[in-house]
């Protein structure tokens, strides 16, 4: 998910409050005149290929269900009580779908994440253009988007348990392991566009791994592709009550044709890539004090390990390259070891797009906190995920084909094998 990828042809830290404090009572409620319009990733949903994903995944009732229940809230706070409980409602669902418990309700594969990233827009829509009697400020619906994103993402969801230790003290803890994925993106090239990293998400979260060094517990959080939402501090927010906490972390995405990367080096840039919003950005990463912001922040994951490992079908590689301005320079320079003293960030070894920036400020919490030197963390990109051979045309492909369900299993065994891999060499017990 980064433009170093999408220019090879493929499909490629603010510490900020919490929720917006609702307006008092005297603030002006939206009008049908002001009420605002649904957004470009929104209206998507009104494609072919959205309608049918929703249609053969059960999940097409969802927004619907959800208006209904919009239309029977009386005030704010009834409001926000059911924005809470229907985007946690729709994340369990579909994790439980892609992990096989419940009826599947539709002939779609299982393991698709498709489903949760169009229900969840069409809910956000419904939310968006609502107008109810009582009335909303813009601060006030801003709060239950905000509400509905991160609950209907796994973000309010995220339960490590406590460590446990064996009989007399010898066992070895349950390690807890934190992992993000991202939505789908690049719609408007193919609007049938998995994302396996979001994949991978629904497969792991609450799952356990055996590892040599003992089980670990994996939990997971889905985030959106949009400029803004890392601007206002969407990954902080999210990622800052648990770092502390967990054993090892890694943030993915989709990346290259063909192969993991375990991405060396993050940089503070922000190329420009459209987001799903079709926004673009060119400038430094926006984070809290950037005064004492750096240019480059590096991977704790235990790198050489996870490309030793065999872990699946496609290679591993340890992936050293970025692009900087030299000290005292002003031209970008390839840097396949990685960057030179004083110099300027232009792209990552995950490019500049919104996977090298959850990189980049994830590791840069992890430093902030203090926890560089002892909690293992980084981003790996997985391979791109790709329709099968006779049905690559997004202009008359169907939205699945046996390969591309293939592929994305694939993908997704072979990250939770690294998972493994990367918490056996970390060798960390922190019970």
């Amino acid at each position: 998910m980064t433009p170093i990828r999408a220019r090879i042809g493929v499909l490629g830290l603010a510490l900020v409050a919490g929720l917006a404090t609702p307006a008092s009572a005297t603030a002006a409620p939206v009008t049908a005149a002001t009420a605002p319009a649904p957004t470009v990733e929104e209206r998507r949903l009104d494609g072919d290929a959205p309608r049918e994903i929703l249609r053969r995944s059960g999940f097409a009732s969802a927004a619907p269900a959800f208006a209904r229940g919009l239309g029977r809230a009386d005030s704010y706070r009834e409001a926000r009580r059911l924005v809470a409980r229907e985007g946690s409602a729709l994340w369990r669902r579909a994790v439980d779908r892609v992990q096989g418990r419940g009826p599947a309700r539709g002939d779609l594969s299982r393991d698709d994440d498709r489903p949760l990233y169009w229900a969840r827009l069409g809910m956000t829509r419904e939310l968006r253009t609502w107008e109810p009697e009582f009335g909303l400020s813009k601060r006030q619906r801003a709060a239950l988007l905000g509400e509905l994103e991160r609950t209907s993402r796994g973000q309010r969801d995220v339960r490590l348990p406590q460590h446990r230790t064996g009989s007399g003290g010898g066992g070895k803890g349950v390690k807890r392991v934190l992992l993000t994925g991202f939505d789908p993106f690049t719609l408007d090239r193919d609007i049938r566009i998995s994302n396996p990293s979001g994949a991978v998400a629904l497969a792991l979260d609450g799952t356990v791994i055996d590892t040599p060094d003992g089980p670990a517990r994996v939990e997971t959080a889905v985030f959106p592709v949009r400029w803004q939402d890392f601007a206002e501090g969407a990954v902080e927010r999210a990622l800052r009550p648990y770092l502390p906490k967990v054993d090892l972390f890694t943030t993915v995405s989709q990346g290259r044709v063909g192969k993991f990367d375990v991405e060396r080096t993050n940089g503070a840039w922000r190329g420009g890539f459209p987001d799903n919003d079709n926004v673009s950005r060119t400038e430094t990463v926006p984070v809290a004090d950037p005064a004492s912001q750096p240019q480059w922040t590096t991977t704790t994951l235990p790198y050489e390990a996870i490309t030793a490992a065999d872990t699946g079908r496609f290679p591993v590689l340890d992936n050293t390259a970025v692009t900087e301005i030299p000290a005292g320079g002003t031209e970008p320079v390839v840097r396949p070891d990685g960057p030179t003293p004083g110099s300027t960030a232009r792209e990552g070894g995950g490019g500049n797009y919104l996977s090298n920036e959850i990189a980049y400020r994830a590791t840069l919490l992890r430093d902030r906190l203090g926890l560089h030197g002892t909690l293992p963390g980084g981003h790996v990109h997985t391979p791109v995920l790709q329709f099968g051979p006779d049905n690559a045309d997004p202009a008359t492909g169907a939205v699945t084909d046996p390969a591309f369900v293939r592929n994305r299993l694939d993908i997704v065994a072979q990250t939770r094998a690294i998972l493994a891999v990367a918490v056996s060499a970390s060798g960390r017990d922190r019970s």
